[in-house]
């Protein structure tokens, strides 16, 4: 049990309700590390029997931290953290960077890698000629096995002539090959999922995801990718510092 739940001693004589005051106490040792992304929380009996409170109490502290999307239920095996991604809205970042720099493991499963004409939609978003080929590629974005994210992306094939030769980095592959993009454009906005996205991501259908739709740009002005990503609005946060 880590130091911070072990020294908590509820105040009965608190306006504040016990339950809440055991969530923010969890919410500030999840903030804190003491539990890492994926690792069970202490069920509702050891933090009963640990910190001297009723299980109805203990079970309510869970049910608002699952509803503020930190905790995860897992039916038959417990409670466990639920992962978050904070993605800067200022940093243009890869998918794996981000990770990585939070401590998680990044991974991708592909759906597809493939050249094919671009369609309309694509030839205006890149400001391409009609008829020019591209590299289409969709996969699942995780995090230590989780999906996070159903992503496509489009690219000029001038700059991924072999699509099969992307590994895990889309970001890593262009910059290797000198073609990093140096700014973007992303405009986001709420949907839900359909039966197949629903069936890719682990979620139920109708569930809120994020639709993030990106176009990058070389340092010389040329647009280089457009992604579409559909991001589990459980695990995905945009964070976005203003000033005055």
């Amino acid at each position: 049990m880590p130091a911070r739940l072990r020294d908590f001693h509820p105040d009965a004589a608190s306006d504040t309700p016990l339950y809440m005051q055991l969530a923010n106490r969890l919410s500030d040792g999840i903030a804190g590390g003491d539990w890492r992304a994926n690792e069970a929380l202490p069920s509702e009996r050891v933090l009963s029997d640990a910190l001297n409170i009723s299980r109805v109490t203990a079970r309510k502290a869970i049910d608002l931290l699952c509803d503020r999307g930190m905790l995860t239920r897992r039916r038959g095996s417990g409670t466990y953290i639920t992962p978050k991604l904070e993605q800067p809205l200022s940093r243009l970042t890869s998918f794996s960077e981000e990770l990585r720099q939070r401590g998680f493991t990044a991974g991708s499963r592909w759906l597809q890698r493939e050249i094919g004409i671009a369609a309309p939609l694509e030839l205006l978003s890149l400001g391409l000629s009609p008829n020019v080929p591209v590299a289409r590629l969709k996969r699942l974005r995780t995090a230590d096995d989780v999906v996070m994210a159903i992503e496509t992306s489009t690219i000029p094939a001038a700059y991924i002539p072999d699509p099969q030769r992307v590994t895990d980095s889309l970001y890593g592959y262009l910059e290797a090959h000198g073609t990093v993009p140096m700014r973007a454009l992303q405009h986001i906005r709420a949907i839900n999922a359909t039966a197949e996205q629903a069936r890719l991501a682990d979620i139920a259908p109708g569930t809120a995801m994020l639709h993030i739709t990106r176009v990058s740009y070389l340092e010389s002005g040329a647009a280089v990718e457009l992604t579409h990503s559909w991001c589990r609005s459980d695990y995905y946060e945009f964070v976005a510092e203003s000033r005055r």
